[in-house]
């Protein structure tokens, strides 16, 4: 029996949120969002506030857009991270599932 046969579609999508969320810096990215009347902000909003190099947070941000956390929409020369409100909402459950 392989992994992908014993695994749910749910399983793999909290895994996947479990590691964007797994780094500190990635967590604190996200609660600056939630903490956002708007729920978003610019990659420069996010450099003044990190002590970290504007590649590093470009990592971190990239990681959290490929777990489907956040979504970017670009206004050049800008770049807006916005929290992907369903995606985000999917993984409070399931994480919440987990810890029933």
């Amino acid at each position: 029996m392989s992994q992908e046969t014993i695994l749910s579609d749910q399983q793999i999508r909290l895994a996947r949120y479990a590691k964007a969320l797994g780094h500190p810096i990635r967590v604190y990215i996200m609660e600056y969002l939630v903490k956002n009347a708007n729920r978003c902000c610019y990659s420069g909003d996010l450099s003044m506030e990190l002590p970290i190099a504007r590649s590093t947070l470009s990592q971190h941000l990239s990681e959290l857009k490929d777990a489907g956390l956040i979504q970017g929409e670009i206004t050049s020369p800008y770049i807006r991270y916005c929290i992907h409100q369903e995606h985000w909402e999917e993984a409070r459950q399931l994480f919440e599932g987990l810890f029933v």
